[in-house]
C-alpha cells in the first residue's frame, strides 16, 4: 500500500513540474513552412519543428526534416513595460528526406540564433536566423541557412 502512495505521489508530481514550464506551439515560416513546439526547461528552452521545405541547395525539390534545438536564454531585456523580449542561441540536429529524383536522406548539426517577444496576452513572435553543417547522401556535405519568422501560442 505504502509503495501505490508513493508512486501516485511520484507521478502527481512530475505532473505538476511539467505543466508548471511554459510551453509554446506554432508555426515557423521562412524556407517553408514548419509546426514548432517549445519547451521551457529553466531559463532555456527545448525547440521542436518539423514540417516541409524547398531544397535549395541542390535540386529544388522538396523536403520533409525534424530539428532539435537546445536554445539557451541569453539575455531578456525590458524594451517595453508590458510582454517579454528574448534573445537566444543554441545548438541542435536536423535530420531530412528529399522527395525528387533520387529520393535522398539527409543528417545535419543546427545552430539557431533569435529574438522573440511574447505578449502580455498568449502570443509570441520571433525571428531566428539557423544554420546547419551536414552530409546529403548522394549529394554530399552542405551547409544551407535560413531566416524564418515563429508565431506561436503560449500556454
Amino acid at each position: 500500500m505504502k509503495k501505490i502512495i508513493l508512486a501516485a505521489a511520484m507521478v502527481l508530481g512530475f505532473a505538476v513540474a511539467a505543466s508548471a514550464q511554459p510551453r509554446a506551439i506554432g508555426l515557423r515560416l521562412g524556407n517553408g513552412g514548419e509546426v514548432s513546439y517549445q519547451h521551457t526547461v529553466g531559463k532555456d528552452f527545448v525547440q521542436l519543428d518539423g514540417g516541409l521545405g524547398i531544397n535549395l541547395y541542390n535540386n529544388g525539390g522538396l523536403f520533409v526534416g525534424a530539428t532539435a534545438i537546445y536554445n539557451f536564454m541569453i539575455a531578456q531585456p525590458q524594451w517595453t513595460d508590458r510582454g517579454e523580449w528574448g534573445f537566444y542561441a543554441g545548438p541542435g540536429a536536423n535530420v531530412g528526406v528529399g522527395i525528387g529524383s533520387p529520393a535522398h536522406f539527409n543528417l545535419a548539426a543546427a545552430g539557431m540564433v533569435g529574438l522573440e517577444y511574447t505578449f502580455w496576452f498568449p502570443l509570441q513572435l520571433s525571428i531566428d536566423f539557423r544554420q546547419h553543417l551536414g552530409y546529403e547522401f548522394g549529394y554530399g556535405f552542405y551547409g544551407p541557412s535560413s531566416i524564418a519568422l515563429g508565431v506561436r501560442y503560449r500556454f
